[in-house]
């Protein structure tokens, strides 16, 4: 009863959203209502944490939403300014096939974004871009949600390893460090398969009937560019410890990518453009802007994430000047919202719009009515992200209570270990899935499942770097199928009411990046 309970935060959104297909507006807040209730019910939680939690859901959805604008606001701005047409003209000169496009844009750049960003942004940013380029708007988020996964255990400058394993009894600098190479070496197995993946969605959903047949014809190039990225991420995790993995493995990719596209190599003859927007043009007349210059604000958001994220001044004066936090929500410890109003990636993306306007030499205009053209996208969301954030604080918070029980979370883990027994290396990338899934982050994840992960691996006998590396391996995972995620990401592509389609694209690949990763950990098992 109490294991069915504490998985209401996971059924109940599934059941709304996937299996009756309701909007996220309506299927959250029921989702919300019912974990609530069973909150105060069942686990005995307090009226007044209860609202902190709320509350702390509320002001963490306006930090969201900042992202959201300036995702938005961006790309408006840069449509306004033709700098999109000159990017979908730099594409056709790579390579015109959406194939090609996809591995690009929304795998390699994007997680180069996350690399350097994290918060859920590179989605946001990706999914906007393909459809700008003509993808089709469920194809477009789809995709982005789903690339966005590999590099999420290295997210924001190795975030998700450096605090998220800040729990484990024996955390320390050494085992950061010996966890980040561990990852990469699960992502060998796993991670070196998202192109493909990728391109198996992208034909199979939103082709015109080859499916995987069209897929299969990619295979080579995929495997080369999956392996560049996770070899290179093997061997910067050595070099240089988990901060910088993402974003160099991206950047090498993105030099391998382009070159090969390019050349033709390993890429089939045929063109394939079966999932463009119906009526979608490439505009061909010759874009006065340079590549360079149309390009720039996106370079712009990477130089100015990683400033913030690396110069300790920067760093500190970001995180301080303009510090929003609410701690300590209605006088309860532990429950506290952070919000550092320039460090946030929307701020980043605001600025980077503004400053698109000089560097591509057009009217403020450009910006002011791009901004204008933002607000209606924010308004419909936020109702949508306040039901989904007020469940997942309750879930989270749900060890506060008058019971004496263990949280939600901690209740989840202990059930699926008396299931798994011997074998939990096949279900440690689940937990780090969902527990993704539910609050959206992969560093939160970790932080509430990683102590938990470590004490099985130890009673087990198991490799506990191992087990702690699937656990981000899955955490990343869960990044596809992140219900807040998913909401602000397909608020980015005017699917705002379509979050349950866009599951029903991203649970299948999240499911088998599991399974991956846990052969793959298996398989170190008997290996280390």
């Amino acid at each position: 009863m109490l294991l069915l309970v504490a998985l209401s935060a996971i059924i109940a959104p599934l059941f709304f959203l996937v299996l009756l297909r309701m909007p996220a507006m309506k299927g959250m807040s029921l989702s919300a209502l019912i974990v609530i209730f069973l909150a105060v019910t069942v686990w005995g939680m307090q009226a007044e944490v209860i609202f902190a939690s709320m509350l702390e859901g509320l002001h963490t959805t306006i930090t969201i939403l900042l992202i959201l604008f300036g995702a938005l606001l961006l790309l408006n701005t840069l449509r306004n300014t033709g700098a999109v047409d000159r990017i979908n003209q730099g594409f056709q000169g790579i390579s015109a096939d959406m194939r090609v496009q996809v591995v690009i844009v929304a795998f390699l750049f994007g997680s180069l974004l996350e690399g350097a960003s994290g918060f859920g942004a590179p989605a946001m940013v990706t999914g906007p871009l393909l459809l700008a380029l003509g993808f089709k708007p469920l194809a477009a988020v789809s995709l982005a949600l789903i690339a966005d996964s590999s590099a999420v255990a290295f997210g924001a400058v190795g975030t998700p390893v450096l605090v998220g394993l800040g729990n484990v009894p024996v955390a320390s600098a050494e085992l950061y460090h010996e966890v980040g190479v561990t990852v990469t070496l699960i992502d060998l197995f796993a991670g070196t398969f998202i192109p493909f993946i990728l391109i198996v969605i992208l034909t199979l959903f939103f082709g015109k009937g080859n499916g995987i047949k069209d897929a299969i014809a990619m295979l080579p190039w995929t495997f080369v560019i999956g392996i560049t990225y996770t070899g290179s991420a093997f061997m910067y995790a050595n070099l240089f410890g988990p901060e910088f993995v993402a974003i160099l493995g991206s950047l090498t990719g993105v030099i391998v990518a382009t070159f090969t596209a390019k050349k033709g190599w390993l890429i089939p003859k045929d063109v394939w453009t079966d999932a463009l927007q119906e009526g979608f043009e490439v505009n061909t007349e010759k874009s006065s802007m340079g590549l360079i210059a149309a390009w720039s604000p996106y370079l712009i958001v990477v130089v100015l994430l990683l400033l913030t994220r690396t110069v300790p001044v920067l760093q500190d004066f970001t995180q301080s000047a303009i510090d929003l936090t609410w701690s300590n929500i209605l006088g309860i410890e532990g429950i506290t919202s952070n919000w550092e109003v320039l460090y946030s990636p929307g701020t980043v993306l605001i600025v980077a719009a503004l400053l698109a306007v000089f560097t591509q030499r057009k009217s403020v205009n450009n910006f002011t009515s791009a901004a204008k053209s933002s607000f209606p996208t924010i308004k419909s969301t936020a109702i949508t992200l306040t039901a989904t954030l007020a469940m997942v604080q309750v879930f989270s918070n749900s060890g506060m209570n008058m019971n004496n029980l263990i949280s939600m979370p901690d209740y989840i883990a202990q059930g699926l270990v008396s299931a798994f027994g011997g074998m939990w290396i096949f279900a440690a990338p689940f937990l780090g899935e969902l527990g993704t899934f539910i609050t959206g982050s992969a560093t939160v994840s970790t932080l509430t499942f990683s102590p938990i992960q470590y004490s099985i691996a130890e009673a087990a006998g198991m490799n506990t770097n191992v087990v702690l590396g699937a656990q981000l391996v899955g955490s990343g995972a869960g990044n596809m199928i992140a219900v807040h995620n998913v909401v602000a990401a397909g608020a980015t592509v005017g699917l705002v009411g379509k979050e349950g389609d866009i599951i029903r694209k991203t649970l299948g690949p999240a499911i088998f990046y599991g399974i991956l990763a846990g052969i793959g950990g298996f398989i170190l098992l008997g290996l280390l």
